[in-house]
């Protein structure tokens, strides 16, 4: 955790001669401006501006000078390139010309929801992600062939799993950016793997996952193959989802958190499942589609895993499209309701629902049905606005 100083003192010490500001777009989309180390100064001071109607989702051309204005305790050197001359990394948070936060800002969206469960339900939220990508072949422009790396399965070792030296590398790419993975693995469909993080707070966990698509995207390049985060990228395979691991530092609010959770979550979902892909990973291949919770069980929405403590749970909807800034948000704020509300759970589900039919409530079916959802919500507009 550096402050200014400590940023601007390593910079000179270090040999640092180049610095990428990395903000987001709003559909979760990584984008960067990198700046001379003799700028930084400034851009602590007053900001670099950048033109916010080049940006998806942003501005129109009649108003749209924005400021990025780094994030000291984020600083991260870039570990593939070169040792003389480094480039370093920090996240930005966007404000407008007169200082006040844009509304448009994930990050600063996720910060209000971290404040507003500490200052109204005095609770913090823990968050851990699990992330599955495929790799694919690439053609002699670098392109994706949707042809997968291997024929593994889910665990399987080498020689069937060829993924494991770039898992290798990415977790200790990982690890000299101050990130601690937790467990990596092939997962079930040919060339899918997963790598899991450490619990968080909520920011450095959003960051951490936009630090981890880019890493496991360059690292694939550099062995000549495109990872590919999409939720279904083969028809008749396992699908890709993010699960999302929530924990309360008030242990006995966790039944509001996930009847809160339960209660917003079809309301939100096009935010979680943001492409038409999308749907068609939801309901099949353990990728669930019933609004739901169980013990131990993958068929179910949220998931209590058969841990000694029994403290938190994993939201098993969300793929890794989604913008984890507002996921994470809207995830926070429907917790929020659920404490300030006492809600309850419903009953815990112990059927397979792949192979039981249910009477529950399902998920949108489709990102149109899911954005109707989202656009009629009260829930949401009081969070993102219009």
């Amino acid at each position: 955790m550096y402050t200014k100083q400590e940023v601007l003192d390593y910079v000179e010490e270090e040999d640092v001669k180049f610095i990428r500001l990395a903000f987001f777009d709003v559909t979760g989309k990584q984008k960067n401006i990198s700046i001379m180390s003799n700028q930084l100064a400034r851009a602590f001071k007053d900001g670099i501006s950048f033109d916010a109607s080049a940006v998806t989702g942003f501005e129109d051309p009649d108003k749209s000078d924005l400021f990025l204005h780094p994030d000291p305790a984020t600083l991260s050197v870039l570990p593939w390139r070169p040792n003389t001359g480094k480039v370093v990394r920090m996240f930005c948070n966007i404000q407008n010309p007169d200082g006040t936060p844009y509304k448009k800002d994930c990050r600063t969206l996720l910060q209000n929801a971290v404040k507003k469960a500490k200052d109204e339900c005095n609770v913090s939220f823990y968050i851990g992600s699990e992330i599955e990508f495929y790799l694919f072949k690439t053609d002699e422009d670098g392109k994706s062939t949707k042809v997968p790396f291997d024929q593994g399965s889910y665990m399987d070792i080498a020689p069937a799993d060829k993924g494991e030296n770039i898992r290798r590398d990415i977790c200790f790419t990982l690890e000299q950016m101050g990130i601690t993975p937790e467990a990596s693995h092939h997962e079930e469909g040919p060339g899918q793997n997963e790598i899991d993080f450490h619990y968080s707070d909520p920011l450095s966990a959003a960051d951490n996952v936009s630090t981890f698509k880019m890493i496991v995207s360059t690292r694939a390049a550099s062995n000549g193959l495109y990872a590919d985060f999409s939720p279904k990228p083969l028809s008749d395979k396992a699908g890709s989802g993010m699960h999302i691991n929530i924990s309360c530092s008030d242990e006995s609010k966790m039944p509001n958190v996930l009847a809160g959770i339960l209660t917003h979550i079809k309301d939100f979902t096009y935010y979680l499942n943001p492409t038409e892909n999308s749907y068609e990973r939801l309901g099949c291949c353990k990728a669930p589609k019933y609004i739901c919770w169980g013990k131990e069980n993958r068929s179910t929405l949220i998931r209590v895993p058969a841990t000694k403590d029994g403290t938190r749970f994993e939201i098993r909807t969300p793929d890794p499209e989604c913008n984890p800034y507002i996921a994470f948000a809207l995830v926070i704020n429907a917790a929020i309701d659920g404490i300030k509300n006492n809600m309850q759970p419903p009953k815990e589900v112990t059927d397979n629902l792949f192979t039981t039919s249910a009477a529950f409530d399902i998920l949108p079916i489709n990102l149109t049905k899911a954005k109707e959802l989202a656009e009629k919500s009260k829930f949401v507009q009081e969070i993102l606005g219009n």
